[in-house]
């Protein structure tokens, strides 16, 4: 197998099609044909599924995806590390978007002010598209605030936060007594998007309270989500962190939550393959002792 067998098999696996893997690469759609049969007579199993017009990625073809991400980057990345000799690699980071809203600027100051040489790409996305990206090799590390499930990748706990429930002060919520967890079912409530961890999170605690609210909205945005609830559209669940500031000033309220805790870590996640570079492993001492320069 060579790297070109490598290279077509990951197009066929993006585009989930001959004559679009093909078009891509820029080379005809039997040179691409020809390759995948080629690498599944020498592994000896098939790595595609044909039905009809349509093909699919079999279990094994999933497996291999993941060794043939890794055989490209490292052979990228033997080529950057020549190059990093005259200049410097930047470091991929992606954070979450919860951490994006009260961590990141606070990271990237400190680095700078410690760290003036560093180059740090950074970019925001939920935890789902973050864990994505690094099972592609398109970023090197990722701090998230929720759950990562493949078993390539490897996170460890670098800040716990605490999810709150919020309203308007002028809500009717705000009002009503609440002393235990089924006082707040039927919640109308402001919601994250599908992938991101702070949703993940409250409706892994409300399922396990046998609790069920009412969605209003779907934000992929946590400012807006305040707005809306500061404008008493509605409640939501954020992070203590992110609404300080509006609970001490009384433009939000916080209700009880008698008997549930919404509690998480932040992690900082990377490939269990990747090889991490000096700066890499001097970012993610940072990121671990962040208590004490926060």
């Amino acid at each position: 197998m060579t790297l070109r067998h490598f290279r077509i098999f990951l197009a066929v696996c993006e585009r989930l099609s001959m004559t679009e893997a093909a078009r891509q690469l820029h080379i005809s759609q039997p040179s691409v044909t020809q390759a995948i049969h080629e690498m599944e007579n020498h592994y000896g199993i098939l790595l595609f599924e044909r039905l009809g017009r349509h093909i699919y990625l079999t279990a094994a073809g999933e497996n291999l995806k993941q060794y043939a991400y890794q055989i490209l980057s490292l052979c990228q990345q033997a080529e950057d590390s020549l190059t990093a000799m005259q200049h410097q690699l930047p470091i991929r980071l992606g954070v979450s978007i919860t951490i994006g809203d009260i961590f990141l600027v606070e990271l990237l100051t400190h680095c700078r002010q410690i760290h003036p040489e560093w180059d740090i790409l950074s970019a925001i996305h939920n935890t789902e598209e973050l864990e994505q990206l690094l099972m592609e090799d398109k970023l090197d590390l990722a701090l998230v605030e929720g759950r990562v499930h493949s078993p390539y990748l490897v996170s460890r706990p670098i800040l716990t936060d605490y999810l709150t429930l919020i309203a308007s002060p002028n809500s009717e919520w705000s009002r009503k007594a609440i002393t235990a967890p089924q006082d707040l079912d039927d919640l109308p409530v402001f919601v994250r998007e599908q992938g991101s961890g702070t949703r993940d999170l409250f409706e892994r605690v409300l399922e396990d309270h046998h609790l069920t609210c009412r969605i209003i909205g779907v934000y992929n945005n946590s400012e807006a989500i305040k707005k809306a609830v500061m404008a008493n559209l509605g409640v939501s669940v954020l992070s203590r962190r992110l609404v300080q500031n509006e609970i001490e000033t009384g433009r939000l309220v916080e209700l009880p939550l008698p008997g549930l805790e919404f509690k998480r870590h932040f992690r900082l996640v990377h490939h269990k393959n990747k090889y991490l570079i000096q700066p890499m492993q001097d970012l993610i001492s940072i990121c671990c002792h962040s208590d004490e320069w926060l």
